[in-house]
């Protein structure tokens, strides 16, 4: 699965500014297939300029045109492209530590809203505002110079989109995720598994994910579900994959596909293990 963080990170064909683990980047998409899936292990927001592009979580789907504005937790997603315009966006790679020493004053009074379910938070479409265009529009301006800007003009611009996206309170979503934020020192293994167990990941990327060492991972991993991850990650994409069964829109590759497997041949072999019938023969019996 590409890594689109290290792939805009790493590269030196794209219009971006660095500070630390902080990137900033205008870039025409660089992804080729129609559907892609991918992942960073960094929150990052999405600003279209042109074209459309779709992303899709295990939590919802968003589909975005020129103007519009996704912020996307850590992980995974399924990208839907569409070529009949090139796809150009404006992209911010928002490392934790930066999150949280820009918002820890600014959200301690702020009061935890009780029906917002901070545990199925994976992404947020943000409404336009004057706030928001003004910055966009300035950063294209620093884009389009010849140097990179000082790093404190960066870090500045930085915090002032954060505090303008939890200055607007139609943010109560992504304002409470962040208040969450505040208040740990590493992403939740818990949520990290439960939004992207149906992505091909492997373990590494896993842990990549959960900003740990892949035995730091492995060894909170089996604390906290009492089972090695490798097997809980099976278990959970054949169960998973068993409801997609019961619906008609999907084939077998397809399923397998959606579910985390490499090919449907690895698929139908597990499946059959796991539950005594092959994906067909289990789709027939509860038809």
């Amino acid at each position: 699965m590409q890594n689109l963080y290290e792939l805009i990170k790493e590269s030196l064909h794209f219009n971006k500014f660095t500070l630390n683990d902080l990137v900033c980047v205008e870039y025409t998409c660089p992804l080729t297939e129609e559907n892609a899936s991918i992942f960073a292990q960094s929150d990052y927001i999405i600003h279209v300029l042109s074209g459309k592009k779709t992303w899709k979580t295990i939590h919802g789907l968003w589909p975005l045109k020129a103007g519009d504005t996704l912020y996307v937790k850590k992980g995974a997603a399924r990208i839907t492209q569409y070529f009949e315009e090139s796809f150009c966006m404006l992209g911010f790679f928002l490392p934790d530590t930066l999150i949280r020493e820009s918002l820890a004053d600014p959200l301690k009074m702020t009061p935890v809203i009780r029906n917002i379910q901070i545990d199925k938070f994976t992404a947020a479409e943000l409404k336009q505002s004057k706030y928001l265009d003004g910055f966009f529009q300035s950063m294209l301006t620093y884009f389009r110079g010849k140097e990179q800007p000082p790093d404190s003009i960066i870090s500045f611009k930085i915090n002032e989109l954060l505090l303008n996206i939890v200055s607007d309170s139609s943010n109560a979503e992504l304002i409470s995720y962040f208040k969450s934020l505040t208040k740990s020192t590493k992403p939740s293994i818990h949520s990290i598994m439960e939004q992207n167990f149906f992505y091909n990941l492997s373990l590494e990327e896993f842990a990549k994910l959960s900003h740990r060492s892949l035995s730091a991972f492995k060894r909170e991993f089996r604390i906290h579900y009492g089972s090695n991850p490798g097997k809980w990650l099976l278990t959970k994409r054949l169960h998973y994959s068993a409801n997609l069964l019961m619906q008609d829109q999907l084939n077998i590759t397809q399923i397998a596909f959606e579910s985390g497997f490499e090919n449907a041949s690895h698929f139908s072999r597990a499946f059959k293990q796991e539950f005594g019938k092959s994906p067909i023969e289990y789709r027939k019996s509860i038809s």
